[in-house]
């Protein structure tokens, strides 16, 4: 049977992905008629996975003879993590307030935990649900959950190349991020709405987050203008000279750990993942975004430094898409159980610390969802409370991008012990 899908060129293939991605960003800006109530139950980050999945299932395109998915993980991905770090104002997520950054790192660690406390009660009732072999083995699927909750989509797509889960089934993996944590979004939405009634349950002091306000709206006044062409191309030089650096310390650092270490040398060591190159890569770029955003560079944030970074993201998303086949998304339900009794857990423990230290319903939210949700969706769930909030989410999901990948190793090897037991 040949397997030869219609377009074999890339420049087509691209093509497609971007009207695939330039679709849903159209019909996701209408305010009436079908597609605000369309996207009220699918979520437009949804489409922008499955539109290039029907593509690949009807045989129009096929990650197998394409190229752009290597080139979105090895060029855009490094680069966007560079645009979506540069901006990070540590000082200014530190002067949150302890609470902010207690909510965000139990979120981080209700994820970590999470993981291998529901394979371990799934598994007392049904073992193959959470089974599997090898490169199919279930742990290293959701090792790509843990990388998306904590981090995002980059950190995602670190755990799917140091993990190596067979990408046939990611698609599996795909779904139960998506449903999961759009339900979980959902919960906490409906929950803005009722934030006096759950801050008096809290007994939570807003004024932090009033003086807060102020603060952020001026920064970001300050700041903001519209980019000229000269801005684009420092943003896009400091993108691309980072993802040159990474590149080149990554190829050396891999070289030399695996050459002098048996434990990083060993696939079968919890430390072989330092011998990956793409880790070395993607933690590369994050520093470099990191150190930059302690210069004059993060005043290009104002340029739209993040929503460059965005860009490439979604075009990451897109070629990951295209790697979906439709027909494998069902054979496993199992999974989506998994995924929610860890969100539960995930859930429980945010409720659990915010009613101890008497933290603002906000910090609980924006810090599950600069976790679970990401760049995407915190800066959303921060603006639904005020709209000058929304910097405060964006700067906590950056911070769920430095340490998504590290976090979601560490759930990924607590799986891995959690599955074999």
């Amino acid at each position: 049977m040949d397997n030869q899908p219609i377009f074999t060129n890339d420049a087509i293939v691209f093509g497609l992905l971007m009207l695939a991605l330039g679709f849903v960003f159209f019909t996701e800006s209408k305010k009436t008629g079908f597609w605000p109530v369309f996207y009220k139950y699918i979520p437009g980050l949804l489409m922008c996975y499955l539109i290039p999945a029907i593509f690949n299932s009807l045989g129009l395109i096929s990650a197998d003879t394409s190229q752009t998915y290597f080139i979105a993980s090895r060029y855009l991905l490094p680069a966007s993590l560079v645009l979506l770090t540069i901006s990070i104002d540590l000082k200014a997520v530190f002067n949150l307030g302890w609470k902010a950054l207690v909510m965000f790192f139990t979120g981080t660690i209700g994820i970590i935990i999470g993981g291998p406390l529901a394979i371990l009660l799934i598994s007392t009732f049904s073992p193959e649900t959470v089974g599997g072999a090898g490169f199919d083995a279930v742990w290293r699927g959701l090792a790509t959950l843990a990388g998306s909750w904590i981090g995002g989509g980059a950190n995602q797509a670190a755990m799917l190349e140091i993990y190596e889960f067979n990408q046939e089934l990611y698609g599996g993996m795909v779904l139960v991020d998506i449903v999961v944590a759009n339900i979980w979004m959902a919960i906490i939405l409906l929950g803005i709405g009722k934030r006096k009634k759950i801050d008096n349950w809290l007994k939570a002091d807003n004024t932090a987050i009033d003086e807060l306000q102020q603060k952020v709206q001026s920064f970001s006044d300050k700041i903001t203008r519209i980019p000229t062409l000269t801005d684009l191309m420092m943003i896009l030089m400091f993108a691309f000279v980072a993802v040159g650096i990474a590149h080149f310390g990554s190829e050396k650092i891999s070289t030399y750990l695996t050459t002098n270490f048996e434990a990083v040398s060993d696939p079968k060591s919890a430390l072989s993942s330092f011998g990956s190159s793409f880790f070395w890569l993607i933690s590369i770029a994050t520093l470099i975004g990191i150190l930059l955003s302690f210069t004059k560079a993060k005043n290009y944030e104002g340029a739209g430094a993040s929503k460059i970074g965005s860009v490439f993201i979604y075009i990451l998303v897109a070629t990951i898409g295209m790697k979906m086949d439709l027909g494998k998304i069902f054979e496993n339900p199992g999974l989506i159980l998994i995924g929610l009794v860890w969100m539960a857990i995930h859930a429980g423990l945010l409720i659990l610390i915010a009613k101890l230290i008497k933290a603002p319903y906000f910090f609980l939210a924006v810090g599950s969802q600069a976790n679970v949700g990401g760049a995407a969706s915190a800066p959303v769930v921060a603006a639904a409370f005020h709209p000058s909030l929304a910097t405060v989410g964006a700067l906590l999901a950056v911070f769920g991008y430095v340490v998504g990948t590290y976090g979601a190793i560490l759930c990924a090897e607590l799986m891995k012990i959690a599955a074999a037991g």
